[in-house]
C-alpha cells in the first residue's frame, strides 16, 4: 500500500469532539499496533500485509500525531492517548486484543497494561475488552535508562515553543540518520513521508506540548515500569541493540528486571525496527504468538 493510499483508505471516529484517523485490516484475532514519536500509524506498513495474514489490525494515530486532530488547546498526555484506544476498542466492539507498540506507543502499551492488572485485582476484567499479550519495540519504557536526541531535550525546555517553526525537513533527515541503523537508513522518500506527517495540519507547532510525555514518564514511573516488570501477561521485546535512544542497553536492562523477560535483539538494526527490519520484526512476532 502506498503513502497516499494508506491515507485515503483510513477510516476515521470521534474521541473528545476530535477526529482520529486508523488504518485497519486482515481477520483473526485482533491485534492493535501503536506507533512512535513524532510519526504516525504508517510507520506499520512494511508489517502489516504479512501479519493482516494472521490477525485484524487495528492502528490509529495517535490526537496530535499523523491525520487525526491537532487542536492547539488540548491536553496532551499518555494517559489521554490510552483512553483513545480504549475509545477505538469500544467503538469497534472488540473484547479481546494484543498489543504491539513502539516508542511513544510502548509507554502508552505500559499504561493499557497497568489498566489490565488493576481490572483483574478489582474483578473488573469482563467490563472492558481484555488485554491478552504485548509486545514492545524500541522505546523508554524504563525512565532512568532513556537516552533522548538534544532536540528532544531542547523542545521540553521552556523555550521549546520558540523551537518549532525551524522544525525542517532537513533537521527531521539529520536525527533519523543518527538513530537508525548503519545500512538500514530512511530513504529519502521515507523521510518526506514521515515529515509530511509532521507538517499535517501544522503538526510541528504542537511539538512542545506533545514533547511533555518524556516528564510524563518520570512522573507515572512507578506505575508503568511496575506492571512492566510483573511478567505475568505474555509479553516480548524485539529491540534494535544499534539504537542509541532505547537500544541494547534497554534491552539488557529489560531482560535484568523483567519477570520472565523475553527479548529478541536485532543486530545493526536502530530505532524504527519495523522500518528498518519488517521481515524480522514479523518473524518474531508470529514466534512470540506462536509460543502461546
Amino acid at each position: 500500500m502506498t503513502f497516499k493510499e494508506w491515507h485515503t483508505t483510513g477510516q476515521y471516529f470521534d474521541y473528545r469532539q476530535q477526529k482520529i484517523f486508523y488504518q485497519q485490516a486482515g481477520s483473526g484475532p485482533v491485534l492493535v499496533l501503536l506507533h512512535g514519536f513524532p510519526t504516525a500509524s504508517w510507520d506499520w506498513h512494511k508489517v502489516w500485509p504479512s501479519l493482516a495474514e494472521h490477525y485484524t489490525l487495528l492502528a490509529p494515530d495517535f490526537v496530535g500525531f499523523g491525520w487525526s486532530d491537532k487542536p492547539r488547546k488540548y491536553h496532551y498526555s499518555l494517559m489521554d492517548q490510552a483512553d483513545l484506544v480504549e475509545a477505538l476498542l469500544k467503538e469497534k466492539g472488540i473484547r479481546n486484543y494484543h498489543l504491539l507498540a513502539h516508542d511513544y506507543g510502548a509507554t502508552v502499551a505500559q499504561e493499557l497494561l497497568a489498566r489490565h492488572y488493576e481490572r483483574i485485582a478489582e474483578g473488573k476484567v469482563a467490563d472492558d475488552a481484555h488485554l491478552s499479550s504485548l509486545c514492545f519495540l524500541n522505546g523508554g519504557i524504563f525512565p532512568g535508562t532513556h537516552h533522548p536526541r538534544p532536540i528532544q531535550n531542547a523542545l521540553a525546555s521552556p523555550l521549546g515553543i520558540l523551537l518549532t517553526p525551524f522544525l525542517s525537513k532537513t533537521k527531521l533527515r539529520k536525527n533519523f540518520s543518527a538513530i537508525f541503523g548503519p545500512a538500514t537508513q530512511a530513504t529519502e522518500q521515507e523521510v518526506d513521508e514521515f515529515y509530511q506527517l509532521i507538517q499535517h495540519n501544522n503538526g510541528k507547532y504542537l511539538f512542545h506540548r506533545l514533547i511533555r510525555y518524556m516528564r510524563e514518564r518520570e512522573v507515572h514511573e512507578d506505575r508503568w515500569v511496575g506492571a512492566t516488570v510483573r511478567g505475568e501477561l505474555p509479553q516480548r521485546f524485539i529491540n534494535g541493540v544499534y539504537d542509541p535512544i532505547s537500544g541494547g542497553h534497554v534491552a539488557d536492562y529489560y531482560e535484568q528486571t523483567v519477570n520472565n523477560a523475553d527479548v529478541v535483539r536485532l543486530p545493526e538494526i536502530g530505532h524504527y525496527p519495523q522500518t528498518e527490519a519488517p521481515a524480522a520484526v514479523v518473524e518474531a512476532y508470529l514466534a512470540f504468538r506462536g509460543g502461546f
